[in-house]
């Protein structure tokens, strides 16, 4: 069966590389803003800055680091863009322990581990289309998804506690230390890397170059502006939820945690079901009923009751978005890199994820302005009605070639 296919000692190494760093990163998140407000008694403004402004500088950065991925080997740039990572977040309790935390360097670290984040996975992406046959992308894919899902699941919780118990600098530490086994794990694969094709100068025209072709392509950029928009609406009200779940309907911080820790537990079962339901179904028509299915349950959210059966409605409704997301990533992941020419698939992929965190920064900016003037409820509903329209964006028939 193809979901229970080995792919290879080179393949583990890379996955488990990935499996450590997902689950640092997972242990670390929110560490930074708890560190701003527990530590350096930074304001909602400031707050908000360095979870939007970070990642927005960090993403302008990754601009031009796309085409020049493409002129190197990646398994060396993946190395060097762990041990970035650890360099930037080892600073933080070095510098918590000295005494100089500041959140001035708290935000340049969140801008350098952006860029490298999107560097990283411009540079796996095309390291994993070299690295498994092409049958087999769909299982590789697969794999990485339900990995997310389970670091997702539990890595917040296990990074609050060790944040209460051990100090506010102990989950950022995990961060880089799974930053430092991933380049370890990567080290390990092995292997010759056969040089890339494409060379000379980087011109200013390179820059521009991953957006060209997506929006050239008839299957990807269809797909891109829904990731912008599905992913724009669905990050912008997490805010909004945790002002009405812990303010208005006075969940406890336990609860929130617990009704969108659990349901990703969700996202392991979907993923691992994926290839057998694009075995069965074939793959266009998965991509399209997953990508159908996942915009029927933000609007559900905007309705969330009061008391213990509003936690339960909450995962419910966050289980059934999560199974349908980890059915349509691993698809849609596999499709994007067979569409990619050798010579541009870091410069694509970086452009795509520039342009998802872009509409992401929006989108949540807009939504917290919105929310300021009608409620997070009503802005969580309207949010849940233009993710009602996003189907109308993905590509209604697969008549794209497999790039060379």
């Amino acid at each position: 069966m193809m979901r229970g296919r080995s792919l290879g000692p080179r393949f583990r190494w890379l996955w488990s590389a990935y499996a450590v760093s997902a689950f640092g990163t997972w242990l670390g998140f929110g560490a930074f803003p708890m560190l701003a407000i527990l530590v350096l008694h930074t304001g909602p403004a400031g707050v908000s800055a360095l979870a939007a402004v970070g990642p927005a500088v960090g993403a302008l950065v990754a601009v031009p680091l796309g085409p020049w991925v493409d002129r190197r080997r990646k398994r060396p740039v993946m190395v060097g863009m762990d041990l970035v990572r650890f360099g930037a977040l080892v600073s933080v309790p070095a510098a918590y322990a000295l005494g100089v935390l500041s959140f001035a360097q708290l935000l340049a670290v969140s801008v350098i581990a952006a860029a490298a984040d999107i560097t990283f996975t411009s540079a796996s992406g095309a390291f994993l289309k070299g690295l498994v046959p092409p049958e087999d992308l769909l299982v590789a894919n697969g794999r990485f998804e339900s990995t997310n899902w389970t670091a997702t699941a539990l890595g917040p919780p296990l990074g609050g506690a060790a944040f209460a118990l051990f100090g506010p600098v102990t989950s950022v530490v995990a961060n880089a230390v799974s930053f430092l086994l991933s380049a370890l794990g990567i080290r390990a694969i092995g292997g010759a890397e056969p040089r890339p094709r494409t060379a000379g100068r980087l011109r200013l025209r390179d820059l521009a170059d991953g957006w060209r072709f997506l929006l050239a392509h008839p299957g990807l950029r269809p797909l891109l502006f829904n990731a912008m928009v599905f992913n724009g609406l669905v990050m912008a009200i997490d805010p909004l939820l945790a002002v009405l779940m812990l303010n208005q309907l006075g969940f406890t911080p336990w609860q929130y945690g617990l009704a969108f820790a659990v349901p990703c537990l969700g996202g392991l079962a979907g993923s691992r079901l994926t290839p057998r339901l694009v075995e069965r179904f074939g793959r266009h028509p998965v991509l399209l009923t997953a990508g159908a299915v996942r915009a029927g349950w933000l609007l559900a959210l905007a309705f969330i009751p009061a008391g213990p059966g509003g936690l339960v409605y909450v995962m419910v409704v966050e289980l059934g978005l999560i199974v349908s997301c980890s059915v349509f990533n691993p698809v849609l992941a596999t499709y994007r890199l067979e569409q990619l020419p050798a010579d541009r698939i870091a410069r694509t992929l970086s452009a795509w994820s520039v342009s998802t965190k872009a509409a992401i920064a929006t989108l949540t900016a807009v939504w917290g302005l919105l929310a300021g003037l009608i409620g997070p409820r009503v802005a969580i509903g309207v949010a849940g009605v233009l993710v009602l329209a996003t189907p109308l964006l993905l590509p209604r028939r697969d008549r794209t070639p497999v790039a060379a």
